[in-house]
């Protein structure tokens, strides 16, 4: 998307920022260079792009690369050469700013967002500036979706969510003609209907049998294929997206046991974790509906609190959620006050799982939704009606 000078300084201002200096080198801050966007340009040198609250934006660029950033808005260039030019010229681009965002995270608490390395904000530090995290910058230009980007969510939303349906129906029907099927083979089913349905996937899903369904990220392998028969207990975790540019994920975890009569373990710790859920979705939506800022490790805190009550607290292993966008697991606010203490805000026009786990070594139990805010503040779970019973596979 072109880049948005207005929209860009209006956000400075109001977040009380001199500027957003962004700054990269071979795609290593893939941040900056969406925003930019330089990503899928052919850039071998470091450039700098400063974007000052009010006024005219600066460039610094490579002598061998002069023209790499003309198509961002601003006349005034920089070109440099030696390493020295270098420095002088992040001094000369700065101008003298004294608050400045990049893509920053104090003592690397957010990983998502440090980017930049520590010898270049020594630098810039050196001008005099203070560097800030960029990470409300990040979220509202690049991890807010198009009108469109929201219309392919929907869209891969409606094959992931009958993914389901087609891996339910193959383990029935390979276990009435053979007994039996395997991890391995419903993963390859599940892939099928992906390339069937023109969606594409970074990862395959998870397919987890018993034990293996308490591993949170588990892959299935040949040498060590788990059967689906009988008495089974089963999590799918999968994820895709449409096979078309700018397209996001949708990201979706269930469970299922083959025959009729769920153990009572496995029922109750189910329970837990859909409330667990539900508890995440709630207070997502008192949040809008109240208007009232929200941060992700709130909805952490919110999620992982019934789990904790019920007495699973040390088996729930990750954060809740994370930002989906065009990676699985986005640059936006995640919903987490457990790897990290996410204080970003959770923007209108992004998304992210809410995906509580109880994990033990017999079996897990995951289940996880996704949410999109509208421009509007209205909250939107995506993928099909909620699961509240897990899926009896009758063969």
């Amino acid at each position: 998307m072109p880049f948005d000078l207005p929209a860009v300084q209006a956000a400075l201002r109001e977040q009380s920022l001199d500027g957003w200096l962004l700054y990269d080198f071979r795609g290593l801050n893939v941040l900056a260079a969406r925003v930019a966007g330089t990503l899928d340009r052919h850039q071998t040198r470091r450039w700098a792009y400063f974007v000052p609250a009010t006024g005219e934006p600066r460039k610094l660029a490579h002598r061998i690369e002069p023209m790499s950033l003309d198509h961002l808005p601003g006349a005034s260039k920089t070109l440099y050469l030696s390493w020295q030019e270098f420095e002088a010229g992040i001094g000369s681009i700065l101008g003298g700013a004294k608050r400045v965002a990049m893509e920053y995270s104090p003592r690397n608490g957010n990983m998502y967002m440090s980017r930049v390395d520590a010898g270049t904000v020594e630098l810039v530090r050196s001008f005099g500036a203070e560097v800030v995290g960029s990470g409300d910058l990040i979220q509202q230009f690049e991890a807010v979706w198009s009108p469109a980007q929201w219309a392919l969510h929907q869209e891969a939303a409606g094959f992931t969510d009958a993914a389901y349906g087609v891996a339910w129906s193959f383990i029935a029907d390979e276990i009435s003609r053979h007994g039996h099927t395997t991890e391995c083979a419903v993963q390859a089913r599940i892939l099928k209907h992906f390339a069937d349905n023109g969606l594409v996937t970074d990862h395959a899903p998870i397919v987890g049998v018993g034990p293996h369904s308490g591993d949170p990220h588990f892959a299935p392998n040949p040498a060590f294929d788990s059967r689906v028969e009988p008495g089974s207990y089963i999590l799918i975790d999968l994820w895709a997206k449409m096979d078309k540019p700018d397209a996001v994920y949708s990201d979706l975890t269930r469970v299922g046991y083959v025959g009729e009569q769920v153990p009572a373990k496995i029922q109750e710790v189910f329970e837990v974790v859909i409330a667990a859920r539900d508890a995440g979705i709630d207070c997502v939506e008192r949040a809008f509906a109240k208007g009232v800022p929200l941060q992700g490790w709130q909805v952490d805190a919110a999620t992982r609190g019934v789990i904790e009550r019920a007495g699973y607290g040390e088996f729930f292993t990750h954060r809740t959620g994370h930002n989906i966008g065009r990676e699985t697991h986005g640059n936006g606010c995640h919903m987490d006050g457990l790897e990290t203490r996410e204080e970003r805000s959770v923007m209108r026009r992004t998304c992210f799982s809410i995906e509580p786990g109880i994990y033990l070594p017999e079996f897990g139990v995951r289940s996880e939704i996704d949410v999109y805010i509208d421009e509007s503040g209205g909250v939107h779970v995506t993928g099909g009606p909620l699961q509240t019973q897990i899926r009896r596979v009758v063969v």
